[in-house]
């Protein structure tokens, strides 16, 4: 496992990004897989800079685990901000056209429906959201 602790600010999705890549590089990940872990780090890192410790800028922390039966990757995010867990909310009617569907949400349906399992828990303070990617 390794584990890299940030400020949770938007400049910093790219630190996060990179820091993911590097062990997905290393598993030979399928570019699409690598693409798709791209988008949800991007969306949940994001959400975390945005609205964890708003107004404040706080700290993240973003663990990557490899998983051997069957291959994949668990990437774990883990602030100390506002509790919330994104996957309470309702999921966007997505057959509505954009002027008609409600702002928000509709990035955690897109990272719920590409990864193969997700999950949020709030324990000791803390929010934990992990995505798994079967490779």
């Amino acid at each position: 496992m390794k584990e890299l602790t940030i400020d949770a600010t938007v400049e910093n999705i790219v630190t996060v990004t990179s820091f993911v890549e590097e062990e997905l590089e290393a598993l030979a990940c399928p570019m699409k897989a690598q693409m798709q872990i791209a988008v949800a780090i991007d969306e949940l890192f994001g959400n975390i800079a945005h609205y964890a410790y708003n107004p404040d800028v706080g700290p993240a922390t973003v663990r990557v685990e490899v998983m051997k039966s069957p291959l994949a990757v668990v990437i774990t995010f883990i602030d100390n901000g506002v509790q919330y867990d994104p996957l309470a909310r309702q999921e966007p009617d997505t057959t509505l056209s954009a002027e008609e569907r409600e702002i928000g949400g509709l990035g955690i349906y897109m990272v719920k429906k590409s990864m193969d399992e997700i999950t949020y828990s709030y324990k000791d303070g803390q929010n934990i959201l992990q995505i798994r990617k079967n490779i």
